[in-house]
């Protein structure tokens, strides 16, 4: 039922609150289901038809969800709701278990700025459900992913050391491009690149460009171009050498450093910048929430930077609901060729 509304909120903008009372170990394990079945259904009583109640965890965490609230009087809704929730707890329970039980309360969506992009896991049971359901797969993703990210490192060595050179000799500054990129459900980690841009340049020409993008007030059109691309196409921070590493994606190489850490997949949509969050719409935030970012994905086999966000979004959430460890080989066998293809700009 949380999945149903958050899908009705990105379609209604009406956002929804989650009210959660949990009694933990502060009753007795026979006693937990009927007292809080009590409260379950004195809530139940209490609350509009629009509005959902239920086990949040059975016999353990009783959930309510008030629909459609307003945003500019979300202060008051939730003044009201702890008044009449309290009452409700005070009549059916003693003075002592009501002391006991605690109450969160979570609004969807969440408030995301350029400085924090962070999802609630309490408000995503069903990806938490889901990951737990699909355990023994996800520990071989992750196998794969230590195996595969320590061999193209050990292998690929001499390419990284030779393109390090190059940087070096090319311009001044670290060889290591540095930035804080966004993970599942928005935990920030230190993303890694091979630095294609010129020192202390300003982000607010990428950041400017990226925000049209997402609002799709960009049209991809570039002079003498036949095809759209929705990138930069002249940057002007970037290098001579930048461009080329950019073109052959030889500046993603640290990134397996990222994989062999945890922080990243092989395989998975790529990871935002948290000033870019600030502009995507409801929905676009589930490609940041479903899976963990990888290197490469559906977007990059099947257009890369000639696709328009809108069309990314739904490639990497094609990619979150249709995931098996043969769709991640398909996709690491296609890279190569999408790399150097005509698309790959």
């Amino acid at each position: 039922m949380i999945a149903v509304e958050r899908k009705r909120t990105e379609r209604s903008r009406q956002p929804f609150l989650l009210m959660l009372l949990d009694a933990g170990s502060c009753l007795p394990s026979d006693g937990n289901g009927r007292v809080l079945g009590q409260v379950l259904s004195a809530l139940s009583l209490a609350t509009r038809e629009t509005d959902v109640t239920g086990w949040y965890e059975a016999h353990s965490v009783v959930g309510v969800m008030f629909t459609e609230i307003s945003v500019d009087d979300r202060g008051s809704i939730l003044s009201t709701v702890m008044s009449w929730v309290s009452e409700t707890l005070r009549n059916n329970l003693t003075l002592q278990n009501f002391s006991q039980i605690s109450i969160s309360l979570h609004v969807f969506p969440e408030d995301w700025t350029q400085h924090t992009a962070q999802g609630n896991p309490t408000l995503y049971p069903d990806l938490l459900n889901r990951n737990e359901a699909q355990n023994s797969a996800r520990m071989i993703k992750r196998l794969m992913d230590i195996v595969g990210s320590a061999t193209a490192l050990l292998f690929l060595s001499p390419i990284f050391l030779l393109v390090a050179l190059l940087v070096k000799l090319s311009s001044k500054g670290p060889i290591l491009f540095k930035q804080e990129r966004l993970g599942q459900f928005g935990k920030p980690f230190t993303f890694l690149k091979v630095r294609s841009m010129y020192a202390n340049n300003d982000r607010k020409i990428h950041q400017d460009f990226m925000k049209n993008v997402i609002k799709g007030k960009y049209d991809g059109r570039t002079e003498g171009g036949n095809k759209a691309v929705y990138k930069m196409t002249n940057d002007p921070r970037i290098t001579r050498i930048g461009r080329i590493l950019r073109r052959t994606s030889l500046d993603e190489l640290p990134q397996f450093i990222n994989v062999l850490t945890g922080d990243m997949s092989l395989v998975g949509p790529r990871p935002p910048i948290a000033y870019e969050c600030e502009d995507y719409d409801i929905w676009h935030r589930r490609r940041v929430l479903e899976v963990k970012p990888g290197i490469t994905g559906l977007w990059q086999v099947k257009g890369r930077s000639r696709i328009c966000f809108d069309d990314m979004v739904r490639l990497d959430l094609q990619y979150a609901r249709t995931w098996s460890l043969w769709l991640d080989i398909q996709i690491l066998l296609q890279t190569p060729r999408a790399l150097f293809s005509d698309d790959a700009f």
